[in-house]
């Protein structure tokens, strides 16, 4: 009650506050209207006093002219000082400005009661030119002369008495004068009597008009608003008929049930819904209890009966319920129950809204169904056998479970020549023929593409290899054909004892990746079981440990780029700037450098090469832009290395140029490099990329050159500009004399070629000077400069040419 009393106060004063206002206008008025009159009487009641003092002071001044009577004398005085007051308060509220505590003192003097003070003021101050007041100011105004002249007569008369000069003349003569006085001063105090009285009377006159006015506005406002409250009334009864009439057919088309009990808990509603869910009418149903026509039970617990009648009125549970039909029938259901007056003391009755859930419960079965498997096969996916997995290294006999990997060997053939349909049509058969040759508590899944795995529970190594080759011999002897053509098929297949490998999910399935990946080297169509102490299978574990790391580092910016510098040997005086080679470490979780001896290993058998030398140009060119701008900083030539896979690859001249003009460097800074023995098996490919690179205008080196040389020949069909000794030649070059000869035979053939030479692997300063005196144009290594961080900010040539020397 006390929450509906807020809005309940707003609306009333809603309809109130235009009587309000007017009560309010009204009383305003009035009180404007008793001050107007109250000020007027003031001044009325002021006026009689003025008179009876002007009266009593002429007639005492009559009586002391007569009887020399000290006493009368001062009553003279005393009776003349009110009209005196009068006249002070009148000239001090006529200055400009007004001198309030004057006036004040002369209206006191008046005689005026000090309560009256204000109005007498402020009337005169605000209605003085109002026509009665201002004619009974301009009346008042006349009295002044004759009030002075009482004034300097009196003194007269008080003067001759007092040096005894005074002579039967003399005082006819003075009551002459007070006489004439008196008859000037008395009709100006009639008009001024008068004026105000006529203006209190019009005053009083045009505030009963205002107030008679003012309550027939209010008896119109009354009549309108009780006309508004009607119409309104009718309007909220056709409304409320409306409503009911759209909740009706509301409650018929919703899909959900809806059951209305009243304050009994019998039920008095049922819409269709509720009708079909219940499987009974709503005629059927009036006047029962809702715990005596159907039950509503937790979901898997038979006990738990939920009460409708002692649900908590606006309660809801969206968990799957059982709704107990009077046939004895059960739905999935959720429910909500609502109070139809929660605010109110005594029960009004509910409503309770039935949701069926069946074909929710089927959806979200489905869901979860293919949450957990693989939409082409029907077999368990990739999620789901991992986590099925790690439940099984956590069992405590998970020593007697093995795990197996299987690729599809002919996969890509029929996918190439018969298309996606084939291959998805071999890949559910490939399941079937895996779950035929399984036991029920084996799990068998799809990890993507044609990758099968296999998890054994309570297998030995010796039993799931049994189980491996049966599995592999089925696939052999499988005869697949699509479309009248046939295929041979063949798995290859990797198998791990889960107590061969530490618990790591992730390691025990690197473990079974590698043994399969074996199978597949060693010729395809055999089982390959993992032995931690083999040395090819611990080689390939390293090298899948790499791969990660590297697919890490590539989406993680792992790598840095060093620098080492070139150092002409011929003529570094004349070298315009800086020659250097652009060298790639990876950073390991320690901050450690990482060389490319490493890794390199795992990303060419992975096909990351690529990958990592765009990585280098990607990131080596912004430096080159950010040194180009330093005036200190020149740089002549920037070396960077190119794998097979990039030789043989598509897109990379598009790619280079896109980042030449993306930074603005220069083609001819750059020299790519390639290897000797990549360039001599990819000779055709080489070719067409050095000779599309060179029309953007780089340059490039055959690099390690000399360690696969079988001939100089194919030179002449390389377009280079520098051949890359080979270090194992130039380590020993001191000491050894083929070397020397060999290195001395190159530097031969490329002065003819017109080819410069650069020496790597330049370790010692003995080395170096060899170098040039056998005429090599440049060296590279420990003695000329050492590794250091590629960055905006390099020593220049000449700095690097002092160091060296």
């Amino acid at each position: 009650m006390q929450s509906a009393l807020p809005g309940s106060s707003r609306r009333l004063l809603k309809l109130v506050a235009p009587f309000l206002a007017i009560v309010i206008v009204q009383a305003m008025l009035a009180g404007a209207s008793m001050a107007i009159l109250t000020s007027v009487r003031a001044y009325i009641a002021g006026e009689s006093l003025w008179s009876k003092g002007e009266k009593e002071a002429v007639s005492s001044l009559l009586l002391y002219l007569q009887t020399r009577d000290a006493d009368r004398f001062a009553r003279y005085e005393a009776a003349l000082a009110i009209p005196l007051g009068d006249l002070e308060a009148r000239r001090a509220l006529e200055q400009d400005p007004v001198d309030l505590e004057q006036a004040t003192k002369g209206f006191i003097q008046g005689g005026n009661h000090p309560d009256d003070i204000p109005g007498l003021i402020r009337l005169f101050r605000y209605f003085r030119w109002f026509s009665y007041f201002s004619a009974a100011v301009d009346s008042w105004r006349a009295t002044d002369a004759g009030i002075e002249e009482l004034v300097r007569v009196g003194g007269a008369i008080k003067a001759a008495f007092a040096d005894n000069s005074m002579t039967p003349t003399d005082l006819t003569n003075f009551r002459r004068q007070i006489e004439l006085v008196d008859a000037r001063i008395a009709p100006e105090a009639l008009r001024f009597s008068e004026s105000l009285g006529q203006g209190s009377r019009l005053v009083a006159a045009i505030l009963t008009s205002i107030n008679v006015v003012g309550a027939l506005g209010l008896a119109m406002l009354v009549l309108w608003h009780l006309r508004n409250l009607l119409m309104q009334g009718a309007r909220s009864e056709r409304a409320l008929k409306a409503e009911k009439e759209r909740a009706q057919i509301t409650l018929a088309s919703i899909g959900d049930a809806v059951v209305a009990t009243d304050a009994l808990g019998r039920i008095d509603y049922l819409n269709p819904a509720a009708e079909r869910l219940i499987g009974t009418t709503c005629l059927e149903a009036q006047g029962q209890t809702t715990d005596t026509l159907f039950r509503i039970i937790e979901s898997g617990d038979e006990g738990a009966i939920v009460s409708i009648a002692s649900s908590t009125p606006g309660s809801s549970s969206i968990a799957t319920m059982q709704l107990v039909r009077p046939d004895g029938s059960r739905v999935a259901v959720s429910r909500t129950s609502s109070a139809l007056d929660p605010k109110s003391e005594t029960s009004l009755g509910a409503v309770l809204v039935l949701h069926d859930r069946t074909v929710e419960q089927e959806f979200i079965q489905r869901l979860s169904h293919q949450a957990a498997h693989d939409a082409l096969t029907g077999l368990a996916n990739r999620p789901e056998f991992e986590r099925c997995l790690t439940v099984a290294l956590n069992d405590q006999y998970a020593a007697l479970h093995a795990l197996m990997v299987l690729d599809v060997d002919q996969f890509k053939n029929v996918n190439d020549t018969c298309g996606h349909a084939a291959g998805d049509q071999l890949l559910r058969q490939i399941a079937d023929i895996l779950q035929q040759q399984l036991a029920s508590d084996d799990l068998v899944a799809r990890l993507g593409g044609d990758e099968f795995a296999v998890l054994l529970r309570h297998r030995g190594e010796r039993p799931a290899l049994g189980v491996a080759e049966r599995i592999r011999n089925s696939v052999e002897q499988f005869a697949f054909s699509y479309r009248s053509r046939p295929f041979a098929v063949t798995v290859s297949a990797g198998l791990v004892s889960l107590g061969q490998c530490a618990r790591s999910l992730e390691e025990v399935l690197r473990a079974a990746d590698t043994a399969c990946y074996l199978a597949k080297q060693s010729g395809r169509n055999r089982v390959e079981v993992y032995r931690s102490s083999e040395t090819e299978l611990t080689q390939r574990m390293s090298e899948m440990a790499w791969l990660q790391r590297l697919n890490l580092a590539l989406e993680n910016d792992g790598f840095c780029l060093y620098e080492q510098t070139i150092v002409s040997l011929q003529a570094p005086e004349t070298d315009e700037g800086a020659h250097v080679e652009v060298l790639l470490r990876l950073k390991d979780l320690n901050g450690a450098l990482v060389a490319p001896g490493s890794f390199m290993p795992a990303a060419e058998r992975y096909g990351l090469t690529e990958l990592l030398d765009r990585w280098v140009i990607r990131n080596a060119l912004p430096v080159l832009a950010a040194r180009l701008k330093q005036e200190q900083a020149t740089i002549e030539t920037c070396a960077i290395n190119l794998s097979e896979a990039t030789l043989t690859g598509g897109g990379f001249v598009d790619f280079v140029h896109e980042q030449f003009v993306l930074h603005d460097v220069p083609p001819s800074l750059i020299c790519f490099e390639i290897a000797e023995t990549t360039a001599v098996s990819n000779l055709s490919a080489a070719g067409d990329l050095i000779r599309s690179l060179r029309r953007l205008g780089c340059r490039f080196a055959l690099d390690d050159f000399g360690s696969g040389m079988s001939s100089f020949a194919y030179l002449k069909t390389l377009p280079i500009d520098y051949l890359k000794i080979d270090g194992g030649m130039v380590r020993h070059l001191v000491s050894d004399r083929v070397d020397r000869a060999m290195v001395e035979m190159i530097a031969q053939a490329a002065r003819v070629l017109r080819v410069a030479t650069i020496a790597e692997w330049a370790e010692t300063p003995d080395i170096v000077e060899l170098l040039r005196q056998l005429g090599i144009d440049y060296a590279q290594g420990y003695a000329v400069g050492r590794p250091q961080p590629f960055c905006a900010s390099a020593k220049s040539a000449d700095e690097k040419a002092r160091e060296v020397a």
